[in-house]
């Protein structure tokens, strides 16, 4: 009988043991959940949170900076409607058409975005939470143009930005053979028709002008505007006339003086007065003419300065009447020589 309750005592202690040690280990557990929990989920939630802002605000700001334009093409999804998306063209007057909508939408100025919204709003009329997204396919309405001596003249419509060398070579480079030493921007201002997309205040064109070999080289190569006329200027030109070899245009694509320009026309005739070479000159913004006479001899022994030819000079090296009859004279001569000589 003792034996039998001593057993009995023994049981229940190691019931009570276990029921403590169980206790102890629940609580245990609870508490490090406990303490674990905050740190764990809620930076985790904020990270994620502050992650999607500004993930929201970066996109925002990239489809800000492209407002649709008059010659755009969109891509316009309705999703789970396939039936109504649509690949459109902007009109003339800025606006689209667009099944189920029974007026036209005005879309110029408007972000990518914004016009989404502004259509899903248009088709809650028939549709339950519409979704609507938009896409500017081809972004025709911010041009660039490059004409004058470059191989492939014409315009070039851009979504980023560009600087002046590359748009150049967009175009083929210059033309070697035809264009001249400069190059004009014409800055028109704003394109668009929205005010967003204009830094200037202004409507007025603005010219700029650099020079092709600065623009090679890189040591001018600003960023362009869309609208702007990038043109290549043809070389100007000065015409040799008179007594020389071979009368010539001679292209001014870099500085040439009066000495150069002759020995482009191959040099002067035995004939030539060098003493009296006139340069005739277009006087800016007047029919009148000026007329430089120069001494060859004078400018070969650096007497005075090789003067620099302008745009549309005229050199004239006229004949020396005392060289012409002497040569003429000698001509005569040298030519009725073998026939004295077969007289005898």
């Amino acid at each position: 009988m003792k034996a039998v309750k001593s057993l009995t005592v023994i049981c229940a202690v190691l019931i009570c043991s276990n029921l403590l040690i169980s206790n102890s280990y629940a609580q245990k557990n609870e508490n490090v959940i406990q303490s674990e929990k905050p740190k764990s989920e809620t930076p985790v939630a904020a990270t994620v949170g502050e992650d999607s802002e500004n993930q929201t605000v970066a996109g925002k700001q990239k489809n800000e900076k492209y407002r649709i334009g008059f010659q755009d093409t969109l891509e316009v999804q309705v999703f789970r409607h396939p039936e109504l998306s649509l690949v459109v063209n902007v009109s003339p007057d800025g606006t689209i058409l667009l099944p189920k909508i029974d007026r036209p939408i005005t879309v110029v100025c408007k972000t990518e975005r914004e016009l989404g919204e502004t259509i899903g709003t248009l088709y809650k009329s028939y549709l339950k939470n519409p979704f609507v997204n938009v896409r500017a396919a081809d972004q025709r309405s911010q041009p660039f143009a490059v004409i004058g001596a470059v191989q492939k003249p014409g315009s070039f419509y851009l979504n980023r930005k560009i600087r002046l060398l590359e748009l150049l070579a967009f175009a083929g480079g210059p033309d070697v053979e035809h264009a001249g030493a400069n190059i004009q921007v014409a800055r028109i201002g704003n394109v668009s028709g929205c005010a967003e997309n204009t830094d200037s205040e202004t409507e007025e064109i603005v010219f700029f002008s650099y020079k092709i070999k600065d623009v090679q080289t890189g040591k001018e190569n600003p960023w362009m505007q869309p609208g702007d006329i990038v043109s290549v200027l043809i070389a100007e030109q000065a015409f040799v006339v008179g007594n020389v070899k071979e009368p010539s245009k001679v292209p001014l694509k870099e500085t040439v003086t009066l000495t150069q320009a002759i020995a482009f026309a191959g040099g002067v005739s035995p004939e030539a007065k060098t003493s009296k070479v006139r340069i005739q000159r277009q006087q800016s913004g007047s029919a009148a003419k000026t007329e430089l006479v120069y001494d060859l001899k004078d400018i070969a022994s650096k007497k005075i300065p090789d003067p620099i030819l302008q745009a549309n000079d005229i050199v004239e090296v006229p004949k020396d009447g005392v060289k012409s009859v002497r040569n003429g004279l000698l001509k005569a001569f040298t030519n009725g020589l073998p026939t004295i000589i077969r007289g005898y």
